[in-house]
């Protein structure tokens, strides 16, 4: 039988930092058959079942590689597409036990657990202008504006409308429709294999597979190339935090705690019923260091988003005092976990330079974003959820309530520049009894698109990069759930459609303006001119660029007042002209705000919750 594993492989393997184990780990695909490998180090034997030997565990024996734990084999004859599972087994005569394979490049649709011969070496991509300049436009002084998208849910067909768009369907809707939109980046909430829809993907069993409710892996291939030919870069929700309990996926995979902790204090997510990756196992993290690889490598993803990053980073996270054990300091840093994460960036950026990394950080941990040699976790950018949080409680607020706490828009500001950051108005802000976004405010229903509106210009006005949910690009009024498409039929509507033009507005005007991402964590970047106190809930601020004269003024009425008289004298050698409006009709607004006077006497007139973006027309002599 001829081995798979060169001496190479086997040294990177048991080092613990083999990037490519999809190369030569699951089913490869050969001219005359398949070499199958799979990691089972406590098993007594592990065979080969499928279709093509009767599901017969005694046709297709493997063999273990005792320094690795790995077992192989090569069966001949068997084609593309071919069904299969690991059959393995405790002891000789021990009842055996089917597992599905992890290193599966394509497994069966749900509820069906099989996974499938694929090969994925002769996809043809066309990205090439994309990729050479990939690294320069996703730089830190370049917008970036995410859409992100649960791909089985943003738009379906058929006569009741409950029929998935494939991948290839939404290359050609949904890809067009980001572009004009005016998006820079798709994120997409996880597309690895996952049994049950209500996860939305982030439990998964396949992580090597995209799911085959939308196409097969090759059909995934193209729809990131139709992204970056259309000058869309894609993100993917990646989770190595923790893995569901599913029977054939990787819980007890040999009949042992191998993927998981054997420590049950450290074994299990008692918040998602999920285990915990041991992230202290060479062949744990040779599995998710080499599945991080893939995607980037494989499918030309070029960014990682990493989910619930704060429950990797803490022993304790969501355990009572006695669920935990401290670490060898006596904290509650996890430390094999915090080792991990400075892996996965050094490798993401050492093999990809350009790639970006992402994480979902809910905690005030240190140095997300600083480099590794600086100590700190690597990471690009930085989820705000204190920015998030904040400004959605102030938009919560009655009139009277915004008064008495301006520093919900304020506080921010205040630690702006301790990492570098993404504001996220994401899909968990708008679903379990959370109220979509456009409902958030008080009021009646005009005030709320008004708040809304008000709610996007200071979106795009603050410093950090942007990412908004599917739907709230239009006010979806219905809170997201993963089992129907969004509400596309508020399109027809006036009102709704102005929300799409004011975010279309908005993505051009940042992508415009250097001063919008030039300098978004460069306190020469930003200037605070009105805190919300002078005018109660009126608020000011200047974004500049490199060069300062290259600056816009923002003035936003939280209040429920009209204002008539807001003065910008204060700006010597300036006159100003608006370059948007929040209540234009063009809107869906009521077309009333402007500005009028000159030099120090120029003033602003707005009306109750809106927004007015200016810009110097010219010097004064």
């Amino acid at each position: 039988m001829k081995t798979i594993l060169t001496d190479k492989e086997k040294q990177h393997w048991q080092e613990g930092h083999q990037y490519e184990a999809y190369d030569f780990m699951g089913s490869r695909l050969t001219d005359d058959g398949v070499y199958f490998a799979v990691w089972a180090p406590h098993a007594y034997s592990v065979s080969v079942v499928g279709e093509f030997n009767n599901w017969d565990g005694r046709e297709h024996p493997m063999e273990k590689d005792e320094d690795t734990g790995i077992w192989t084999t090569f069966i001949p004859d068997i084609e593309h597409w071919a069904l299969y599972k690991y059959e393995l087994k405790t002891a000789e005569n021990a009842p055996p036990f089917l597992k599905s394979d992890p290193y599966a490049y394509a497994m069966e649709v749900r509820p069906k657990t099989a996974s499938l011969v694929y090969d994925l070496s002769d996809y043809a991509w066309d990205d090439e202008e994309w990729m050479e300049n990939r690294e320069q436009r996703q730089s830190f002084q370049q917008p970036i504006s995410i859409y992100e998208v649960h791909l089985a849910s943003w738009k379906r067909k058929g006569e009741d409308n409950n029929e998935y768009l494939s991948y290839r369907e939404l290359a050609h809707d949904l890809v067009p429709y980001v572009k004009d939109c005016g998006f820079t980046h798709i994120e997409l909430m996880p597309i690895a294999e996952h049994p049950y829809d209500p996860s939305w993907g982030y439990q998964v069993t396949g992580y090597f597979a995209p799911t085959s409710r939308l196409g097969d892996p090759k059909d995934f291939m193209y729809f990131v190339d139709e992204c970056h030919k259309n000058g869309i870069g894609v993100i993917m929700d990646w989770v190595p935090g923790h893995f569901p309990k599913d029977e054939q996926g990787l819980q007890m995979f040999d009949s042992t705690p191998l993927y998981e902790y054997e420590d049950p204090k450290k074994r299990e997510q008692k918040d998602w019923g999920t285990y915990i990756f041991d992230y202290g196992k060479d062949g744990v993290r040779n599995f998710l260091l080499s599945n991080a690889h893939y995607w980037c490598n494989k499918y030309h993803i070029d960014g990682l988003r990493v989910d619930a990053v704060a429950s990797m980073l803490y022993l304790d996270y969501s355990k009572e005092p006695g669920e935990w054990s401290p670490n060898k300091y006596g904290g509650n840093e996890h430390l094999e976990a915090i080792q991990f994460l400075k892996d996965f960036n050094k490798m993401i950026h050492g093999e990809f330079p350009g790639i970006l990394t992402f994480a979902e950080e809910s905690t005030s941990w240190p140095g997300v974003t600083t480099p590794v040699h600086e100590d700190g976790l690597g990471f690009d950018y930085k989820w705000n959820m204190g920015w998030m949080n904040d400004t959605l409680a102030y938009i919560q607020k009655s009139p009277k309530e915004r008064e008495d706490d301006p520093n919900k828009i304020t506080f921010p500001m205040m630690y702006n520049y301790s990492e570098n950051f993404i504001l996220p108005f994401s899909h968990d802000e708008v679903v379990h009894l959370k109220k979509p976004l456009v409902w958030k405010s008080t009021g009646n229903e005009d005030e709320q698109f008004s708040n809304l509106r008000l709610l996007f210009t200071y979106l795009f006005g603050h410093p950090g990069k942007k990412l908004l949910f599917m739907g709230d690009e239009f006010a979806e009024t219905s809170e997201w759930a993963e089992d129907r498409s969004l509400h596309w039929h508020l399109l027809d509507h006036k009102r709704h459609q102005g929300i799409k033009k004011l975010v279309d507005d908005l993505n051009r005007l940042y992508k415009q303006e250097e001063s919008l991402h030039q300098l978004d964590k460069d306190p020469n970047g930003f200037e605070w001119i009105a805190l919300g106190k002078e005018q109660v809930s009126v608020f000011s601020f200047l974004r500049k660029a490199k060069e300062p004269s290259n600056h816009l003024l923002f003035i936003l009425n939280f209040s429920d007042r009209q204002i008539s008289d807001y003065s910008v004298g204060p700006f010597k050698g300036e006159q100003y002209r608006i370059i948007f409006n929040s209540e234009s009709e063009y809107y869906g607004g009521i077309d009333k705000g402007g500005h009028y006077g000159l030099g120090e006497e120029q003033h602003v007139w707005m009306e109750p919750y809106s927004a007015l973006v200016l810009k110097p027309e010219r010097e004064l002599e």
